[in-house]
């Protein structure tokens, strides 16, 4: 199962006490505390698996760890480790209480997230010519408390749009070595899967029903998936009895989510074009061609028809 959206609570380290010591060495007196270590920061680094999230699953709360305490003979405590979170490349992290959001969008990119807290000074931190033999020291700083949610929106050049069963999977399968979930029903994906075509990533989306953008089904957990991409596929089934209904229905819900879904480039694509009966077929495009002017009739059982769908993704790998 695909976890796209979590919420986790992180803290950074606190930054620990100086010391109040004083030097043993013989003929060298004075002040020999040393300061506190700092507290280890929280850090998100972007990975490519985009299963990453599923270790936040069960565990909520991470922390790094703390400073070690300043000790004599100018000896400053231990700076606390670093905790360093693996992401999926394309999260948006969500600072709740400050209502700031980071992006992560590039493989080992790595942001701050809780800044650890800064180690005390110790005694010697204080000597000054009037103040030969302090014996103050520096309490060490606290570090971050936060409550961070992870909201994941697919980076893909291409996104496969479309109501159910209106054959992304089976295309997805037949131009990469994704092996999605296929079957002859609503609803058999989930969750989306990603497929690369040589350098392109495309990105099968499940299918988006009527009210999918007020949060009918999955539908916003599937619509934000889109955001990123940017080419669309849509695919429309030819063994629909109204393919123009569908697609007006699909295109509804991606601009009523988001304006900026139906802005982007969109190919047409009537699937399935095998189950129709080639006048059904020229009817069904007739009617679709207006909406759409690419528009192109495909299967997977004709080799010719793939082809012109590798055609359009040699152009889109050309031009990035």
């Amino acid at each position: 199962m695909l976890i796209d959206d979590i919420t986790i609570t992180v803290v950074s380290g606190n930054g620990s006490k100086g010391a109040v010591a004083f030097n043993k060495n013989m003929m060298s007196l004075g002040p020999a505390g040393g300061s506190g270590g700092n507290g280890g920061s929280v850090y998100a680094e972007g990975i490519p698996d985009i299963g990453a999230l599923r270790q936040f699953r069960h565990k909520k709360e991470f922390a790094a760890m703390n400073g070690g305490e300043g000790r004599s003979q100018f000896r400053d405590g231990r700076d606390g480790d670093d905790l360093i979170l693996k992401v999926p490349v394309g999260v948006a992290v969500h600072n709740l209480a400050a209502e700031k959001i980071i992006e992560i969008t590039k493989v080992g990119e790595r942001v701050l997230l809780a800044q650890g807290g800064h180690g005390g000074k110790g005694n010697f931190q204080y000597k000054s010519s009037t103040n030969t033999s302090p014996r103050e020291f520096q309490n060490g700083f606290p570090g971050e408390h936060l409550t961070l949610r992870f909201e994941l929106k697919l980076i893909a050049d291409v996104g496969f749009v479309g109501l159910p069963n209106a054959g992304k999977s089976s295309l997805l399968n037949e131009l990469t070595n994704a092996k999605a979930k296929v079957a002859n029903y609503p609803f058999t994906t989930l969750e989306p899967n990603l497929g690369a075509y040589y350098e392109l990533i495309l990105a099968d989306i499940p299918g988006l029903i009527e009210g999918s953008s007020s949060g009918k089904g999955l539908g916003v957990k599937f619509l934000r998936h889109i955001e990123r991409t940017r080419i669309l596929f849509h695919l429309v089934s030819a063994e629909s009895p109204a393919p123009a209904d569908d697609y007006r229905i699909v295109r509804k819900e991606l601009e009523t989510y988001a304006k900026a879904l139906v802005e982007k480039p969109e190919y047409l694509f009537l699937s399935k074009s095998d189950c129709a009966s080639p006048a059904e077929l020229k009817k069904k495009l007739a009617a679709l061609k207006k909406l759409n002017p690419k528009i192109i009739a495909i299967s997977i059982e004709d080799g010719t028809s793939i082809k012109k769908v590798q055609k359009i993704l040699n152009a889109l790998k050309a031009e990035k």
